[in-house]
C-alpha cells in the first residue's frame, strides 16, 4: 500500500525542510504547494495589480489559494495513481478541518483510505520568537506580508489538528524547535515508515 504523507503547519515551522530531507533519502516525489503555485500566483497577482510576492493577504487567498491546493493535489493524486509514495507540503488549514476532504480527494482517482496509507506530520515551533527567527532566516520576499502584518500572521500559529478519519497512529505532532534537526528527521522518518525506535 503506497503512502500519501502530508507535512502540515504554519509558515516557518520547517515542514518543507523535513519533507525535503526525507524525500531525498527515500527518493519520494516531493510536492510543495508554494513551489507548484508560484508561477501562476505571480501572474495572477500581477494581472490584478497586486504584489506578486504576496502569499498571505485576503486578496491572495481569494485569487490563488484554492488553485494552489488543486494543482498540488492533482499532482499528488497522479503519483498515487502510479502506486508510488508521495510527500505533500502546505498549510492545508481548511482541508485538515474537513473530515470528508481526504476521502473526496482519493475518490477522484477511484481510491479510498483503505487503498492508500495516509499519514500526517503536523509541524510547529515552541513559540512566536522561533517563528520570527526562522522566517527572517529564509530571506524570502514571500514573507514580507508576514512581517508587515505580524500580529495577524501570529494568529495562525496555534496548535493544529486533523479531522480526517485516520487512526491516531497515522498522525504525529512534531515540535521542530530543536536545533538538532537530525534527531527530528529520524523521528519523522520512523513514523512514516513504521520503523522501530
Amino acid at each position: 500500500m503506497n503512502k500519501l504523507v502530508f507535512f502540515l503547519g504554519p509558515g516557518g515551522a520547517g515542514k518543507t525542510t523535513l519533507a525535503k530531507v526525507i524525500a531525498s533519502r527515500r527518493k519520494v516525489p516531493f510536492l510543495d504547494m508554494d513551489i507548484l503555485l508560484r508561477p501562476a500566483a505571480d501572474a495572477i497577482m500581477t494581472l490584478h495589480g497586486l504584489d506578486p510576492a504576496d502569499r498571505d493577504s485576503a486578496e491572495y487567498k481569494k485569487l490563488c489559494r484554492n488553485l494552489g491546493y488543486r494543482i498540488t493535489m492533482d499532482a499528488a493524486l497522479d503519483n498515487i495513481g502510479l502506486d508510488i509514495d508521495v510527500f505533500v507540503v502546505g498549510p492545508f488549514t481548511q482541508e485538515a478541518n474537513n473530515p470528508d476532504w481526504i476521502g473526496s480527494e482519493l475518490s477522484r482517482i477511484g481510491r479510498s483510505l483503505q487503498d492508500v496509507k495516509v499519514k500526517v506530520v503536523l509541524v510547529g515551533l515552541a513559540n512566536e520568537a522561533l517563528y520570527l527567527e526562522r522566517i527572517r532566516g529564509r530571506h524570502s520576499s514571500l514573507d514580507d506580508w508576514k512581517f508587515r502584518h505580524w500580529d495577524e500572521f501570529c494568529a495562525s500559529l496555534g496548535n493544529r489538528s486533523v479531522q480526517w478519519p485516520l487512526p491516531a497512529s497515522s498522525i504525529i505532532l512534531i515540535d521542530n524547535s530543536n536545533p538538532n534537526i537530525e534527531a527530528t528527521i529520524t523521528a519523522v522518518e520512523r513514523f512514516i515508515y513504521d520503523l522501530p525506535n
